[in-house]
């Protein structure tokens, strides 16, 4: 199944919004220890894997987030739609 970029835009809004900045319209985030999506996107090999490590590792500032394998997807693929 093919990844939903609408459905990781609307977890981003939901749960990445507070840190960081997700979409061009977005004020500001709340820190500016967080990378902006748009930065992600333009990341080397930025993809639903290496979101998946993003997520996993230990982040001093990050909360622990439990996504599934296919919304992790859905992240990644909105992610890439902001190169």
């Amino acid at each position: 199944m093919a990844a939903d970029a609408g459905h990781g835009k609307a977890m981003a809004e939901r749960w990445c919004t507070g840190c960081h900045l997700v979409t061009p319209g977005q004020k500001t985030p709340t820190t500016d220890k967080a990378p902006p999506f748009a930065s992600l996107a333009k990341m080397p090999d930025f993809g639903a894997d290496k979101l998946a490590i993003l997520l996993l590792a230990p982040h001093q500032n990050m909360p622990q987030l439990s996504f599934s394998r296919s919304e992790i997807a859905d992240l990644a693929e909105f992610i890439q739609t902001l190169k």
